[in-house]
């Protein structure tokens, strides 16, 4: 079979249009799933198609099979016997939708035939293929779920084997995101995506981010993967920078989001597993986020003194058959500062967390020569990391802003506008430099923490530029090559 060079993306509608459809283009089929938004009437529907030129696709996911209809066997076939007169193409579950009625009510190349389900392994889902097979359809579409890392290769495992251009196979849930954006570059022929906030199945990925993220419905040639392995990673923009990136220079690769419940068997069962190998795609570099950044640095064969006196890494790259740790981190926190004409230097520094986010902070100013303290929630991991780092510590109760010069958040606290800040503000002084390494994908602006601080006069440094900064040297040492800058920065959002 050829290599794909492209993909069908389908939107998937979960709630009435009754405010107009987003924007759908590059979308060749709207799957609308009745059984969340109910059936059309002929005027709906109507609209619906003068608005959209492509495919329309119904859907009537039983909650067996994780949607919301509930009905009677007799129902479900009135419903869909009902919808095959008026939509494109219909998906029937192979479960309970293959009577003889449905069958001849929807013709094979208008049938889409589905499974939904638990993970069964490679074997089984051979085996329920084989058996789905003998149906003819225009599209097979298996989807087990993953909850534990390598549950979700199956489905990559199946596409290899198979070969066909008919058959649509991917994991569900946000530990298997990643295989949806690997399953078309082994000839799964759709991508489902997200038409709005409410996605259709767990792990389901928006359209916006399918499009800017990961180029889709484009596929150009991958010859290696990177990715960020985190919990959680979903809202991460490092696949947009990178994959971006990649595009503009003509790199043969692709970055993706990892969602991993537990690093030590994400790294056993998919890293070490062999199987992104025999696809032909090996993982060549990982950025790791929290809570995995010490977790990283011992997985490592090799690390650098930095990233040994953090005791964490942001940062694995496969080089000369070892995996190496860095932590590009510091430079994350240092480079904004001094792109402001802020020099560190005995400048008094507080870092409010004390894992590997805040100990790479504390590391990176105090090697700029920052007086650098640190704070923390929990007192025994404070005062191990200043022990480790040869810091000072002081309870986060006793951080007094109008004592330092500048003050970065290292921890998660200000990701929900409406939650705790790390610190208060009242004590701020004007001309405080406050660095978030949080920040918010889905809202452009500042956190509520940077907003507050700069409403009280503050240098508010949000999370994008940190992000940038770490991200030049890691695309550095995956690729070899520099990142653009100013591509990275308009994909972020910082002009």
């Amino acid at each position: 079979m050829p290599t794909p060079t492209h993909a069908t993306l389908v939107a998937t509608l979960t709630t009435a249009p009754t405010a107009g459809l987003p924007d759908l283009s590059g979308v060749e089929w709207l799957e609308v799933r009745a059984d969340l938004v109910g059936d059309l009437d002929p005027a709906a529907l109507q609209s619906l198609r003068s608005a959209f030129p492509g495919k329309l696709l119904y859907t009537l996911r039983s909650r067996a099979e994780g949607g919301g209809f509930e009905g009677s066997v007799e129902k479900r076939r009135r419903r869909i016997a009902e919808a095959a007169e008026r939509y494109d193409l219909l998906d029937l579950e192979c479960e309970r939708d293959l009577a003889p009625e449905v069958l001849k009510a929807v013709a094979p190349e208008r049938r889409i035939l589905s499974w939904h389900g638990g993970a069964v392994g490679l074997q089984g889902l051979q085996s329920r293929f084989e058996k789905m097979a003998a149906y003819d359809a225009f599209l097979y579409k298996m989807v087990p779920a993953a909850t534990q890392p390598g549950e979700e290769l199956a489905p990559l495992l199946l596409l290899h084997q198979q070969k066909r251009s008919d058959l649509a196979t991917f994991a569900s849930g946000p530990t298997g995101a990643w295989t949806r954006l690997i399953a078309p570059r082994l000839g799964a022929p759709v991508v489902y995506a997200a038409a709005s906030e409410v996605p259709g199945a767990p792990g389901q990925i928006a359209l916006s981010r399918l499009r800017d993220d990961y180029g889709l419905p484009d596929l150009p040639p991958v010859e290696v993967l990177f990715g960020i392995a985190g919990h959680p990673v979903a809202h991460s923009l490092s696949p947009r920078l990178h994959n971006g990136a990649y595009r503009a220079l003509g790199i043969p690769a692709l970055y993706l989001p990892f969602h991993v419940t537990s690093f030590g068997d994400f790294w056993l069962e998919v890293v070490e597993s062999g199987v992104l190998e025999l696809l032909g795609m090996p993982l060549r570099g990982l950025s790791v986020t929290a809570p995995y950044k010490e977790a990283a640095l011992a997985v490592a064969g090799a690390e650098s003194p930095r990233a040994a006196r953090i005791g964490a890494a942001n940062t694995l790259v496969w080089n000369d058959s070892v995996w190496e740790a860095e932590s590009t981190d510091p430079e994350g926190v240092v480079l904004p500062l001094l792109a402001r004409g802020f020099d560190p230097r005995e400048k008094a520094a507080a870092v409010v967390g004390a894992g590997g986010a805040g100990r790479s902070s504390a590391v990176g100013l105090e090697v700029a020569g920052a007086r650098v303290t640190l704070f923390n929630r929990g007192a025994e991991r404070g005062e191990r990391a200043a022990e480790d780092l040869k810091l000072p510590y002081l309870p986060l109760d006793q951080l007094d802003p109008a004592a330092f010069d500048l003050l970065v958040n290292a921890t998660s606290l200000g990701r929900d506008p409406e939650g705790p800040l790390p610190f208060p503000l009242d004590r701020l002084r004007p001309g405080t430099v406050v660095i978030d390494l949080v920040y918010d994908a889905a809202r452009p602006g500042p956190t509520r923490l940077l907003a507050e601080a700069a409403a009280r006069g503050a240098v508010a440094v949000d999370g994008r530029e940190v992000l940038l900064s770490q991200a030049l040297g890691q695309f550095r040492m995956m690729t070899g090559k520099e990142m653009p800058v100013e591509l990275a920065r308009r994909q972020l959002g910082l002009g």
